[in-house]
């Protein structure tokens, strides 16, 4: 899948910030400068979308989770549809420091938000009083504001795809720390250094981030989806063994030999022999 020049263009994704805060890092993204504003190099863009595209696809397509990260308002609504289009989860609100490096102690407050779940399901929470049932509800209402989008996080993630990467520092920071490749849309004011996979690409305008994830999203897709192709294969390939494996082997047919006896045998020989004249048996 070959990013297209003219979307890039027409949503925006080529204007950077101000010159005067740019940071030099990002020269090597940066076309030109036009009424003080740096133009980012699309032809770069398009390509380093590429780029990451594929290495997504490839996570996806090995089972793995990818953790989307947008605070900002202009992404939050963009960022959380595209990732719930795809089944990843996505963190929109505000990023809980620890989120990645204090994991376990993340996975014990949703555990602690599936249990007032439960509360409410099977009666408990009926009984207890009215005060209570407000300070659960509240509690519940903030866990679910903070982590209900990484409820199905089991593990911690295999990629993290952050845009703003200067706002999400800490994110960022968390993961180079663990080892968790970063993919990020990098505006001309933010360090590339730390990223591992760099979109340089306008992070403000709602329009650009949406373009740059449809992209993305698409290759996530494509990658589940060879993922449940390549697992139908397998689950049939076994089924075929299994089946193989259970018929009944075929009877071999068995032809008896029927063996002469010693002295017919002995009689045949003597009877194919030539005679032999009597002078010769005389001598």
């Amino acid at each position: 899948m070959r990013t297209n020049f003219d979307q890039l263009l027409e949503a925006g994704c080529h204007f950077g910030h101000l010159s005067r805060k740019w940071n030099p890092a990002m020269a090597p993204y940066i076309y030109m400068e036009r009424n003080g504003i740096h133009i980012i190099d699309l032809n770069k863009t398009a390509a380093k979308i590429d780029e990451a595209a594929e290495a997504l696809k490839n996570i996806a397509k090995s089972g793995r989770k990818i953790l989307f990260v947008c605070t900002k308002k202009q992404g939050q609504e963009v960022v959380a549809a595209k990732a719930q289009e795809v089944g990843m989860p996505y963190i929109t609100e505000r990023w809980a420091g620890g989120m990645l490096t204090n994991f376990p102690t993340i996975r014990k407050a949703v555990k602690k938000m599936t249990t007032i779940d439960k509360m409410m399901q099977d009666g408990t929470f009926d009984n207890i009083s009215k005060r209570e049932k407000l300070q659960i509800t509240r509690q519940r209402e903030k866990l679910e504001k903070n982590l209900g989008s990484i409820a199905d996080l089991t593990r911690l993630p295999s990629a993290l795809f952050v845009v703003d990467v200067m706002k999400e520092h800490i994110a960022v920071a968390e993961a180079n720390r663990l080892g968790i490749p970063v993919f990020g849309i990098v505006d001309t004011n933010s360090n590339p250094n730390n990223i591992d996979f760099v979109i340089p690409a306008n992070d403000d305008a709602t329009k650009s981030i949406e373009t740059i994830l449809s992209a993305i999203c698409e290759a996530v897709k494509e990658g589940m989806e060879e993922r449940k192709v390549e697992k139908a294969d397998e689950e049939a390939a076994q089924a075929q063994e299994g089946a193989a494996a259970e018929a009944p082997a075929p009877k071999e047919r068995r032809t008896r030999v029927r063996k002469a006896a010693p002295k017919a045998e002995a009689e045949k020989v003597a009877e194919s022999a030539p005679e032999t004249p009597a002078a010769e048996k005389a001598e």
